[in-house]
């Protein structure tokens, strides 16, 4: 950090926050809120005067309240820049007539009440989002006792005090008699693989976390009896299953069960009930510290930067990559990155590694100057077009713009545009084309593809990235499936338009499939969910007048997911055969005149 800080082509703007982003890659708009320190980052040398003269104790907020701090203070030791700040709602200083201590003994005079905040713009070619993460609180967990008892703690707040340069200088004691405690227990996957309270999903560090605590506690307390309760012990990365051995082999006590309920006893120690699922009996384990592994969870501003950038989040509130195995570091929005936490659980070394590959993939980006851009872009015929704005608001890039005020036609950004073809599926006028997969191509297809025997064939519109993709690898793994399945393919599922499947039952298409990548790992966003709802909007239309649904199909097939392919392809020939003759034909007659 104290290198990022000196580099001359470096501008790090702390206790600042990101309000607003717009703009699409090579020319980001990111609007950001400097808040004011009230103390001058050049001037000041960090030498303290002030704080041993302020009058004002709150908890430390870097030693998990452990220890306290003034109202002016440095956030963390090695903090960039390495100044003091006042926290203004804590200060009584910005009234002189009340206290101006640190006024007074401020020999560089850096202290100024009249700073404000700042409101910059900054025009950027790329993002990484490096959010980190938020440590699970564990209040919830009730049974465990934390804050209830203060000889409980989380495993962030022991790691303050057994670290040097914590609150206790490394020692190790009980909050409650500020001894040391002769017996401690670590009780793993607190707020983690849990649907029940905290995530479902494995926080990654914690088995590792408490196995590296227990050997620092042998290593200083050799006759300290150590402890820990789990589910599993996860140690796959390199060297953890040795440290893992070599825990035990110092005498830790690894207990498979988690406890049930911890009380306090008489002398403030902790009475620990725990089924050992190794043995299956209840066992009772009397502690004077209890630690909880507590989890990971997304950090606090995940969800609103998601929405000021248009990115995606898993379903445990993570953003999401592009792909995971060939574009792990990337967001569906072009010129955005993850690194960190920001896109899952990960220790250090994980994290190093991956800032590093956000920071390759920018640089490959940005370093030729210009952007080079995919030919499948939309164009809008302005003849055409009436300014309702339904393409900008389907578009999950923002590459559209309409002012529906001027009726000016809609323009489109092509930089931004990911062609997708969404737009040109919902637009209701013809006014946009995608280039390479127009609406004569793709109809083009259908009409060759339906020309002789028509009654026979399955009819797929397929999207590029995922069931197209699981097609090819139904293929090449050599799965049975009907020959006469014939497909189309587009980039998206979303720019399957209504008039392509109406035109396949016009043709004399028996069925007609839609697929595309399952919800939440569209490769354009959220493009599928428009074409869910078109697709049960065409549904509704088939029944007024009298078509069998079932006869058009909706399926979501990833690119692994071969044998799914396989097995919708022979479900769709068994639905083609109870299709006759006369039906198509009645159906044809019905859709003459659409």
């Amino acid at each position: 950090m104290t290198d990022a800080g000196r580099h001359p082509r470096i501008k790090l703007l702390t206790l600042s926050e990101v309000v607003d982003v717009k703009g699409y890659v090579g020319n980001f708009d990111v609007k950001i809120i400097k808040r004011a320190k009230y103390v001058d980052e050049a001037a000041c040398t960090s030498c303290g005067e002030c704080s041993k003269v302020c009058p004002v104790v709150r908890p430390d907020e870097f030693n998990i309240g452990l220890a306290s701090r003034r109202a002016i203070y440095s956030p963390f030791p090695q903090a960039v820049p390495s100044s003091y700040l006042i926290n203004i709602k804590e200060c009584l200083g910005h009234n002189p007539a009340v206290c101006s201590k640190c006024v007074d003994v401020c020999d560089k005079q850096c202290i100024n009440f009249h700073m404000s905040d700042e409101e910059l713009v900054e025009r950027v070619g790329t993002i990484i989002v490096a959010t980190g993460l938020k440590p699970y609180d564990p209040t919830e967990l009730d049974e465990y006792g934390y804050t209830r008892f203060e000889n409980v703690l989380t495993s962030l707040e022991f790691e303050r005090l057994v670290n040097a340069g914590g609150p206790s200088q490394g020692e190790l004691v009980r909050p409650t008699d500020r001894r040391h405690p002769r017996s401690v227990g670590f009780v793993q996957c607190v707020g983690s693989r849990s649907a029940r309270k905290g995530g479902s999903y494995c926080s990654n560090t914690c088995c590792m976390n408490t196995i590296k605590s227990t050997l620092v506690l042998k290593e200083h307390y050799p006759e300290m009896e150590v402890k820990v309760f789990y589910i599993d012990i996860r140690a796959f990365g390199k060297g953890f299953e040795e440290l893992y051995a070599r825990s035990r082999r110092l005498g830790v006590q690894f207990i498979r069960g988690l406890p049930g309920s911890v009380e306090e006893t008489a002398a403030r120690g902790l009475r620990v009930a725990v089924e050992n699922s190794a043995n299956g009996n209840l066992e009772f384990h009397d502690l004077d510290m209890l630690v909880l592994a507590q989890g990971m969870q997304p950090a606090p501003s995940t969800q609103r930067l998601q929405e000021m950038m248009g990115l995606q989040l898993t379903p445990d509130g993570f953003y999401l990559e592009a792909h995971p195995k060939l574009q792990p570091v990337d967001a569906a929005t072009r010129g955005v990155f993850y690194a960190g936490c920001a896109e899952g659980p990960k220790d250090i070394k994980e994290s190093v590694t991956q800032a590093s590959a956000a920071a390759v993939r920018a640089i490959r980006l940005m370093h030729r100057g210009e952007i080079t851009t995919e030919p499948i872009t939309a164009e809008v015929s302005a003849d055409k077009c009436t300014s309702c704005g339904i393409c900008a608001q389907v578009c999950p890039y923002n590459a559209i713009t309409v002012d529906k005020k001027s009726r000016q036609p809609a323009a489109v950004n092509s930089a931004a545009c990911a062609g997708c073809g969404t737009c040109a599926a919902e637009c209701s006028f013809d006014a946009i084309t995608m280039n390479h997969y127009t609406d004569r191509q793709i109809m083009g297809q259908v009409d060759a593809m339906l020309q002789t025997a028509p009654e026979s064939k399955i009819l797929v519109f397929a999207c590029n990235w995922c069931s197209y993709a699981g097609a090819d690898y139904a293929g090449v793994s050599r799965l049975q499936y009907p020959a006469n399945v014939h497909l189309v393919r587009v980039m998206c599922s979303g720019r399957v338009d209504e008039k392509f499947v109406w035109n396949g039952f016009r043709k004399g298409a028996p069925v007609v499939l839609v697929s595309g990548c399952h919800i939440g790992d569209c490769h354009y966003i959220d493009a599928n969910h428009w074409t869910e709802k078109r697709i049960n909007r065409i549904r509704k239309k088939m029944s007024k007048m009298g078509i069998r649904p079932e006869r058009l199909q909706l399926e979501w097939i990833s690119a692994a997911e071969g044998i799914r392919f396989a097995g919708k392809m022979t479900e769709m020939e068994t639905i083609r055969r109870t299709v006759t003759g006369a039906e198509i034909e009645e159906t044809i007659e019905l859709l003459r005149n659409i």
